[in-house]
């Protein structure tokens, strides 16, 4: 499903972590040094080049607390590589969010499919709907071009952490 859409997906992340088995060592490592091999991420990195190489993209917008967490930071370090891959990941201050955006993380497939993410306690993704209805794409659509506005680039966030240190 996350490689069959035709021009865009889009991601609204609204945790300040995501939980996995693939990105603990990492943020563990990450926190003690500062660095950390990111190897594990290169399927998706792939996936990303290849899309941009078709003329399709990947967007995102992460809507972060502050202080930042741990997690947040070791993100945004992160991030430079989905963004050297040709995706546009941009961030949104929690404080800042228009009033009435969804409380739940969900990915937007050319505006015509919609995959809401579930997440236990501990922040692991314990699957999607699918959402199809038309009215609801229509308002998922509109809170993507939202928080798109309001958010900054990577870049421009990352240089931000860094004079807050």
């Amino acid at each position: 499903m996350f490689a069959n859409f035709q021009h865009t997906a889009y991601r609204l992340e609204l945790r300040d972590r995501y939980s996995s088995s693939d990105n603990q060592k990492p943020l563990r490592e990450w926190v003690e040094t500062g660095t950390t091999d990111m190897a594990w991420i290169d399927p998706w990195l792939a996936k990303v080049r290849a899309a941009a190489d078709e003329g399709r993209f990947y967007r995102r917008v992460r809507v972060v607390s502050l202080p930042p967490t741990d997690y947040t930071r070791y993100s945004t370090w992160a991030a430079r590589l989905n963004v050297e891959a040709g995706e546009d990941i941009r961030y949104l201050d929690r404080d800042q969010v228009p009033a009435g955006l969804p409380e739940f993380d969900y990915w937007l497939f050319d505006s015509r499919t919609a995959a809401r993410m579930h997440f236990d306690d501990e922040d692991v993704l314990l699957g999607f709907d699918l959402v199809t209805d038309p009215a609801e794409l229509v308002e998922l659509s509109y809170w993507r071009d939202a928080a798109w506005h309001h958010a900054i680039t990577r870049d421009d966030f990352a240089s931000q952490l860094l004079d807050q240190r």
